[in-house]
């Protein structure tokens, strides 16, 4: 499952960077970009043993 949040925090940074380099509104790439921080946190807690 922490692979699958490492793969779409990829995609998300990925639509972080084509939002900002067609100069979309900086709510838009706010939200995607704690979208990917999320899923990256997920992955991160999905690792750590319990």
């Amino acid at each position: 499952m922490a692979v699958v949040l490492f793969v779409v925090a990829g995609f998300l940074v990925g639509g972080v960077i084509q939002l900002i380099r067609s100069g979309a509104t900086k709510f838009s790439v706010g939200v995607v970009g704690v979208l990917a921080a999320l899923a990256v946190a997920g992955g991160v807690a999905w690792l750590l043993p319990s």
